[in-house]
């Protein structure tokens, strides 16, 4: 049988913290002008960031095995095919010019 893999409740607080401060990050960045999509670029580094440490810590991903990974890893290529088939469909749109209301 396999032990469980024990952290400290100081260690989930400090994850904790982190996210918070990301979070206020992310706020604070929409207030901010980068210039050009910087904002956006910003904005989901960040995102993935908090993803990342709540897939890892507060879902223990970390200490999991690897048939775990293959699963996050299928879910991660699956959310990649949605955002691609979106980003395609966007922009491979005509763009519909509507008729003056008057």
């Amino acid at each position: 049988m396999k032990s469980e893999h024990i952290l400290s409740v100081k260690f989930y607080a400090s994850i904790f913290g982190i996210l918070l401060v990301l979070t206020l990050s992310t706020a604070g960045i929409a207030f901010i002008d980068l210039g050009g999509a910087w904002n956006a670029v910003a904005a989901i580094a960040i995102a993935v960031g908090k993803a990342l440490l709540v897939v890892l810590y507060f879902m223990h991903a970390r200490y999991s095995s690897r048939l775990t990974w293959v699963f996050a890893a299928a879910g991660v290529l699956w959310l990649m095919i949605l955002i691609g088939g979106t980003i395609n469909d966007i922009l491979t749109r005509e763009s519909i010019t509507l008729p003056p209301l008057s």
